[in-house]
This record gives structure tokens, sequence and C-alpha cells, in this order.
């Protein structure tokens, strides 16, 4: 198979998943590549995601590993066949790789966990607050940048809102819901919109008051989206230069602790309404 210039996140995850049930079976690369019949520059492409890698070397792999986990082969050969090309593919050139791979992973997820401190989720914002807040980061971007991104933004929503939604849950600070990225009449129609989708039977949004003692929150926001099987879960988080997409199981049942330790200090689905129901009214 040929090489990428730029693999996917998705890509890159196989890769690492392939890469990490060698290391396992404590092999070393070169031994591995004797075993399959390629070379070390070959098995470092597979490993990084530089190149394809078809089901049957995904399985021969597995086997050289001596690996039992059927659904975890099933589930990497599934990512091997998969020529998906979703809508995200027209931002390709257009909006940085991120963009386009977390819209992937969503559109792969079994279900998504937020947890949302300064801003509210981009899954639950409008239109108008997308774009103030978009505005509000990088003022210098033209016109046809900001567009692109709202409309990137609104897009993956489909998660949620389209004819085949995944289980979402979204722990909101009471901060949050506060700051008023646009204008009152953008805010509130921002807050009624929480609200509508609240009601869905695969959403639950949850509140943490202000004024809570002993919390500490996320350290910043965290998206935890549910793989196939839990080996292929991923923490996406705002990093310095970028966004970082985590899968070392150390790092992702950290998260999910994390995740626990959140909900649990936060107000139960019907109190969490009916703050947001108070906010809407302050004038």
């Amino acid at each position: 198979m040929g090489t990428r210039r730029s693999p996917t996140a998705r890509q890159v995850r196989l890769g690492t998943e392939l890469r990490k049930l060698r290391e396992a079976a404590g092999l070393k690369a070169t031994e591995a590549a004797t075993l399959l019949g390629v070379n070390s520059t070959q098995m470092s492409q597979m490993e990084s995601g530089v190149a394809g890698v078809s089901e049957e070397r995904v399985r021969r792999l597995a086997a050289n590993y001596a690996c039992a986990d059927k659904e975890l082969i099933d589930a990497l050969v599934a990512m091997t066949t998969d020529r998906t090309r979703g809508w995200w593919e027209e931002y390709r050139g257009i909006l940085p790789a991120a963009y386009l791979d977390l819209a992937e992973l969503d559109h792969c997820a079994r279900y998504r966990r937020d947890v949302a401190v300064i801003h509210l989720p981009g899954l639950l914002q409008t239109e108008a607050y997308a774009r103030a807040l978009f505005s509000y980061m990088n003022p210098e971007f033209p016109e046809s940048e900001l567009e692109h991104r709202v409309r990137h933004r609104m897009k993956r929503k489909v998660v949620i809102e389209g004819p085949d939604p995944i289980p979402y849950e979204t722990v909101i600070h009471e901060a949050a819901l506060r700051i008023r990225v646009a204008g009152r009449l953008a805010f509130r129609e921002q807050l009624d919109r929480v609200l509508e989708l609240s009601e869905a039977d695969h959403v639950t949004v949850r509140v943490v008051p202000l004024g809570l003692n002993d919390f500490g929150g996320a350290g910043s926001a965290m998206v935890y989206l549910g793989g196939s099987v839990t080996q292929l879960d991923t923490v996406v988080r705002d990093a310095p230069h970028g966004t970082a997409f985590i899968d070392s199981e150390a790092q992702l049942e950290h998260f999910r602790k994390l995740f626990r330790r959140v909900r649990e200090a936060s107000l139960d689905p019907q109190r969490s309404r009916d703050l947001i129901h108070q906010l809407a009214k302050e004038p």
C-alpha cells in the first residue's frame, strides 16, 4: 500500500494500537517485520499510520503477537476497511487537520462525554454563539475563514441532532452558562437551545453550580469519546499548540475517573435544567 503525507488521527491511532500489541508481545519492530515478511521501514510506516495496512496483515500481526482479544482485533480490522469519506472532507485544505479529525472521531464514536468550564460545548452551541466565540478568540479572521469554522461546528452537531444520534452527556460549570459570549438576545437563545436539547432521551446535561466547595474542575475542557471497544476510547483536550488526542490506557482510566468525579459534583439533570431556566430569566 502507498504512503500518506498527512495521516488522519484515526489512521495514526490504528498504527499506535498495532505498536501496542507488538510491545505487549515483547517483540522488537525488526522481529515483527521479519514475521510479517516486510522490512523495518514498512513496519515503522504501518505503526505510524503513514502506510495503510490490510485486514489480512492486521490478523497476521495479531496472530504473531498471540493476541486473543477477538473484539479488539475485529475493531482494528474495521478501521482498516472503513473507507468512509464524510462531510468533513469538504474542509480538507481549508481548515486545520484537527477539525477534520474531531469530526471523524465524533462520527465513529459510540458515545460522547464532555466537561465544559469556560465555554459551552461545541455540540450545544448555536450559530450566533459559535460565531461570537470564534470572532473573539481570533478577531483577525477574515469573514470567509470565520464562516468555515462556524459551518463546520454546526455540521458536527449531526452526531446528536441527526437521524442516528449517539448518547451524549455533558457536565457544564455554571460559569460557562453565565459568560455572555454573545449579546443578551443570543445568550438567551443559547440557553434555550441547551434546555431544548437536554430534553432529548439521548442527551444528559448536568451543571456544576458556582460556590460549590471542594471542586477543582477537570483542569480544562475535556471530550471523552467511546470507541467500538474500550481500548479505542479517545480523550481530546486543548493543548498549548493545538489539539491533543490521548489514547494511553493509563491516561484513559485517569480521565474516566475524573469525569465520574466531576459528574458526582454536579446537579442532577432536572435541577440542572431548573438552574438554566433561572439563568435564562435573569436580566
